[in-house]
């Protein structure tokens, strides 16, 4: 406000009216939320679903609110998913690969049961329960999953790459720790992050347990 405006608000003036109109903001927010709560929505038959492929993926992080200290703030989108034909990163062929386009958000500075139903109402808005293709992007989290059977049970649930990737990294370094180790590593991540690509989980968990690293395979057995 001072730089761009040349206006002096000081932050005690901006923390009370941010407080004021944020408080009436959030009465109308839960109130367009009441108008389409699951008890309130008629869904038409499955029959008339649009073919418009659609995607959901959320996600929490830390803020540190003033006052109150750190709190978790809930974020979740709904998308378009759009196919285009590209060269495969993986494959090197010619491959029909998903972008989401047409992105909307929806943020809620609370708990699952708070979050839910805000993004209940934004897959409303954007016609996400009448979409006949729906899938669930995340990295994993189990309040996610929770989430997605409320919003979009049927769903196809996806743990995002970078997670996935991040996780088979924690395995090949259990596996080849000293710095010694780096080539082999390297090479086993590799090998086994084509095997994740191609989606042959079962292969991970198979060589997690034969190289005694059970614990480390779980995560696999949740998301396969």
């Amino acid at each position: 406000m001072a730089r761009i405006g040349q206006r002096f608000v000081s932050q005690s003036t901006t923390w009370r009216m941010v407080k004021h109109y944020g408080e009436q903001l959030q009465a109308v927010v839960e109130h367009q939320r009441g108008q389409v709560n699951v008890e309130r929505i008629q869904l038409p038959d499955a029959r008339h679903d649009h073919k418009q492929r659609k995607g959901v993926s959320m996600d929490g992080g830390m803020v540190n609110i003033r006052g109150e200290g750190w709190r978790e703030m809930k974020v979740g989108t709904v998308f378009d998913v759009e196919l285009r034909l590209e060269r495969n990163p993986q494959t090197h062929e010619l491959d029909k690969i998903a972008h989401g386009v047409n992105v909307h958000y929806t943020a809620v500075l609370g708990t699952k049961a708070d979050f839910t139903p805000a993004l209940w109402a934004l897959a409303v808005e954007h016609d996400l329960p009448t979409a006949h293709k729906r899938s669930v992007v995340a990295d994993g989290a189990l309040w996610i999953w929770d989430v997605a059977e409320d919003v979009c049970p049927d769903a196809q649930q996806v743990v995002d790459w970078y997670h996935a990737t991040e996780h088979l990294y924690k395995a090949a370094l259990a596996l080849y720790p000293n710095e010694s180790d780096l080539p082999k590593r390297h090479r086993w991540f590799k090998t086994y992050q084509h095997h994740l690509y191609m989606g042959h989980v079962e292969t991970i968990i198979s060589v997690l347990h034969k190289r005694h690293l059970p614990h480390l395979a779980t995560y696999w057995l949740w998301h396969r």
